[in-house]
């Protein structure tokens, strides 16, 4: 899925119950999305400012600042990332302040994955969420970054959710050389610390995939640099 900056949709899960933050991520990791996780309201602004994300999931009671802060501080910047609330009080003055505040949506505790992860989505179909609907193209590629699907001219291309993110980010940069580690801050966790030869595994299997059937040379390594999507071969 794709986010503001055209990379796989990164996500800002912002939660200090520990065992709800690793679950709620690691289930959405598993659909395709990036996510970053902050435990407490002062580092969830901090990150939500300098971050680019698709939408923030922001818990209203934090240590610090709440959701609702974050949200007013956000709104009154003239961020208008889309904002999920999650609170564990669902009367109709909670509801009314957060959506008062400018959040988009809200959920209530205890909730379903699944239902999060439709909520979720739903925001990323509407307003900002415009962005993740659009295909992005490249030559003859195409790339539907909410289906998570592409296609070299009429033939679908297969690649794993990581793979069409990789794909995703480099064709929102046609012609621009985009570093390894450029790769890994925008389509892996900020906190990722494997291999970060990982991504050269990536780029071999897009390049089979896109190229190698089509006698292609359009996924180029540049010494040294990083990796090039060359219009003039895509």
């Amino acid at each position: 899925m794709a986010g503001p900056n055209g990379a796989t949709a990164r996500l800002l899960f912002v939660e200090d119950e520990r065992h709800i933050a690793t679950a709620v991520k690691r289930g959405l990791e598993a659909d395709g999305f990036a996510v970053d996780l902050a435990a407490d309201g002062a580092a969830g602004l901090e990150m939500a400012r300098r971050g680019n994300y698709a939408a923030l999931i922001l818990d209203v009671m934090l240590p610090g600042l709440s959701g609702t802060d974050i949200c007013r501080l956000l709104r009154a910047e003239d961020d208008q990332t889309p904002v999920l609330m999650l609170t564990a009080r669902d009367t109709d003055a909670d509801i009314v302040q957060a959506l008062g505040l400018g959040a988009d949506d809200y959920l209530a505790k205890p909730f379903s994955y699944s239902v999060l992860l439709a909520r979720v989505k739903a925001l990323l179909r509407r307003g900002g969420g415009q962005r993740a609907t659009s295909d992005v193209v490249v030559g003859d590629l195409r790339l539907d970054p909410f289906a998570r699907r592409a296609w070299r001219g009429e033939d679908e291309i297969e690649l794993s959710p990581r793979a069409l993110a990789v794909l995703e980010f480099l064709m929102h940069r046609p012609g621009r050389v985009v570093s390894k580690f450029h790769l890994i801050d925008s389509v892996w966790d900020v906190a990722f610390d494997g291999d970060p030869n990982i991504v050269e595994v990536y780029i071999s299997r897009i390049r089979r995939a896109i190229d190698t059937p089509y006698g292609r040379k359009s996924l180029r390594t540049v010494r040294g640099e990083g990796y090039r999507l060359d219009p003039e071969r895509g």
